[in-house]
């Protein structure tokens, strides 16, 4: 290794141990700038000493969940893995990954590398990693300040992929965004899918990021939605369809609010509470096949998994069923609206919308969202809190929900501990999560109060 690199290295470690000692953040992002203002080649240096493969894992919806998935079944099979567990993302988070799991001789010491992508990053990042295999999940809308219409990250990612043509790719085959991008890349691809109609109408919305086929421009067909444009699909013009997936979830039951399903053989007695999480599962399986890895353990693994990944939370705070959720696109607060759906007992909702960067400044996607349901959802009340209360607002008095608009999370929350039907659902956007996570956690160790 080079001297420079070797700094780099240092630098970084430095930077991150101070950041921690000053309790200045996690010390999991800028570690991996100060080591990239070193080495512009750090990220390709430490991913070429990665023993086996390197994955990487992208998509709107579901690429953490996935990549956490992946991770732990190789954990399972007692590899070493690197992975970037925070989702730090972008390409300062992915290069901190790596330079925090070198040795004190600055070498890494791991079979695998499971690596979540932000899509806009990955024209950076896919070249310096050079992944062997990588997962594409699915494309729709999401922060529209950052990503702008689907078409720009599907040519993003088209990018990517075309400056690794040897990279294996798994594809949602259900995505007919996803599957056309494959199709359009030089890289040998498997799909993965699901041919049974599980998602209820709550779910499937009425968003459609692609209405029309991408080699002809007729309007495609669907058989059904499983969501937005998920689904069983073919153009009546030319015949681009579904493909037949190479690995595929049947015999999908949901009983006791979780789901079990049958793949490849196997059946899985999942802790899934969302059909969503299927695809999760499915996915990460499906890429680990392709990339030819023994994975005896996977069953035992998935059944065991925490699909929560602190995006889904619940908690037993003084006898009140509390369940915290993220949701930060039009499809991923869809399923939200769905689940709380799926609960027929009376409940206190309460909903932070905020506009950070993290969160993306524009949240017009708000009004992609079928919040019409949320009359039928026998909430006890419904309590709007974050920096774009207002918008959400506006939004619920066009569908004649009724609400309430208040200004501290943690007020609100022990107002329905103390006040409610002892069955909340909390659900926030990304800059929410973690500080609402928090207090969730403070009430319940304090048996909800402080």
């Amino acid at each position: 290794m080079k001297l420079r690199s070797k700094l780099a290295i240092r630098a970084a470690k430095i930077t991150s141990y101070l950041i921690k000692k000053l309790n200045k953040g996690n010390g999991v992002t800028f570690p991996g700038k100060v080591a990239l203002r070193i080495d512009p080649n750090i990220l390709s240096v430490l991913s070429s000493m990665v023993k086996k493969q390197r994955i990487v894992t992208m998509g709107t919806n579901g690429k953490t969940t996935t990549n956490s998935i992946i991770y732990h079944a190789l954990k399972e099979e007692g590899y070493n893995v690197i992975i970037n567990r925070t989702g730090a993302n972008m390409l300062n988070g992915i290069i901190s990954a790596f330079v925090l799991a070198t040795d004190k001789q600055g070498r890494i010491n791991a079979d695998y590398a499971c690596i979540e992508v932000d899509e806009m990053a990955s024209v950076a990042v896919l070249p310096q990693v050079n992944p062997d295999v990588a997962i594409l999940t699915n494309i729709s809308r999401d922060q529209l300040d950052r990503f702008g219409e689907v078409d720009i990250t599907f040519n993003k990612l088209k990018q990517a992929y075309n400056s690794v043509p040897k990279c294996k790719l798994t594809i949602n085959g259900d995505d007919i965004l996803s599957y056309s991008l494959a199709k359009e890349c030089q890289n040998p691809f498997i799909t993965y899918g699901i041919s049974e109609e599980i998602f209820d109408n709550i779910s499937k919305s009425e968003i459609r990021e692609s209405t029309f086929c991408r080699v002809c421009e007729s309007k495609i067909e669907y058989r059904f939605f499983h969501y937005g444009q998920l689904g069983i699909y073919k153009c009546p013009k030319c015949g681009f369809e579904r493909p037949v997936p190479d690995y595929e979830a049947k015999s999908i039951c949901y009983h006791n609010q979780v789901y079990s399903f049958e793949m490849d053989g196997m059946t899985i007695e999942s802790t899934a509470r969302t059909p969503y999480n299927i695809y999760n599962t499915l996915s990460a399986y499906a890429l680990l096949k392709n990339a030819k890895i023994p994975i005896p353990h996977f069953k035992e693994m998935a059944e065991s998994f925490d699909y929560g990944n602190d995006r889904e939370v619940f908690f037993d705070i003084n006898g009140t069923r509390t369940q915290l959720h993220l949701a930060k696109n039009p499809v991923g607060f869809q399923q939200k609206v769905s689940l709380v759906l799926k609960d027929d007992a009376p409940k206190d909702i309460i909903i932070q919308i905020n506009d950070s960067y993290q969160d993306g400044r524009d949240i017009s996607w708000l009004w992609d969202v079928d919040f019409q349901y949320l009359a039928k959802a026998k909430a006890n009340s419904i309590t709007l809190l974050g920096t774009r209360k207002y918008d959400m607002a506006l939004r619920l008095k066009y569908e004649d929900v009724s609400f309430e608009v208040k200004e501290d999370m943690e007020e609100v929350v022990k107002e329905r501990l103390s006040q409610g039907v002892k069955n909340l659902y909390v659900i926030v956007n990304y800059t929410g999560l973690y500080s609402t996570n928090k207090i969730l956690n403070d009430l319940k160790d304090t048996g909800g109060a402080r």
